[in-house]
């Protein structure tokens, strides 16, 4: 490795410094070159490194070390009394840490943001179930945001988890479990747009119910409200395209409405498109 390095693209560094075993010389160069970041990743980090990392000037930096499960009990301590409140925060989730695969589902939960979009695939290794249940139970927001995203947890968690206090645990429960109540799916649909593609695509996703967002100010929410079969009144004259198409193809019109939709440029393509249109005048279209 202490031969390669130089050959490398500067894309290829980081992956040498965070996942492969360095020699003494590599990882003071990583410290002399200020690379550090992906070096207190690395498992392979020899234990005076951790340390130096540990105490690092840059919080970001220490911040990064802290939930490592190979940390000692002294370091530890020592983090816990940071003056970073994030290396605090992460310092906490220590006990929760014991091992790579608990220390790796951690950082996939810390390094992605509630509108992280990035396919939502199972691990080839995870913390076991009792792991995931116990970071249900914690008071640390990280830690249930980790039990949300195991579509594994059980029913009476996610039920809990589902009223939670932290927006994000709430998103990553509705993203993640096939348990997720209908409700939280509708809300974070309205809320983040982001997951909107994803969550369409849910069965437990609701398609009644949404009368009270036929006047919300995203025509996106308006369109999903306009197509609820259970809708009255369907607002074929709002005045966004997708609104009007979504109305118009809502199968509580009439035959009799859909004629006067199929004579209006504005709504011709979601009256065509409408269930309830006789198979004698679908064929006619044709």
């Amino acid at each position: 490795m202490e031969a390669r390095p130089p050959s490398y693209e500067p894309r290829g560094k980081p992956f040498v410094s965070g996942m492969c075993a360095l020699s003494p010389a590599l990882v003071e160069q990583c410290f002399a070159e200020g690379t550090v970041r992906p070096l207190a990743r690395n498992r392979h980090a020899p234990a005076y490194a951790v340390a130096r990392l540990a105490r690092h000037p840059e919080a970001g930096v220490r911040a990064l070390v802290t939930p490592r499960p190979d940390l000692g009990p002294d370091l530890v301590a020592e983090l816990r009394e940071d003056p970073d409140e994030n290396v605090r925060g992460r310092a906490r989730l220590h006990p929760f840490s014991r091992t790579w695969v608990e220390y790796d589902m951690i950082h996939r939960i810390i390094a992605h943001g509630p509108d992280c979009t990035c396919p939502i695939t199972e691990p080839a290794l995870r913390p076991s179930p009792g792991w995931f249940a116990a970071c249900a139970a914690s008071e640390e927001p990280v830690l249930r945001r980790a039990a949300a995203s195991w579509p594994g947890l059980p029913a009476e968690l996610v039920a809990t988890l589902a009223q939670d206090d932290d927006e994000d645990v709430r998103i990553r429960l509705a993203c993640h479990h096939p348990l997720a109540p209908p409700h939280l799916l509708l809300d974070v649909f309205v809320t983040r747009p982001a997951h909107r593609p994803h969550l369409l695509t849910l069965p437990a996703f609701p398609r009644t119910g949404m009368t009270h967002l036929i006047g919300h100010p995203d025509p996106q929410v308006r369109a999903l409200a306009a197509a609820d079969p259970a809708l009255p009144n369907p607002p074929v004259e709002d005045p966004d395209n997708s609104v009007r198409r979504a109305a118009a193809a809502n199968p509580s019109l009439s035959p009799q409405a859909l004629e006067a939709l199929l004579a209006d440029p504005r709504t011709a393509e979601g009256a065509a498109a409408n269930p309830s249109l006789p198979v004698a005048r679908t064929h006619a279209l044709r």
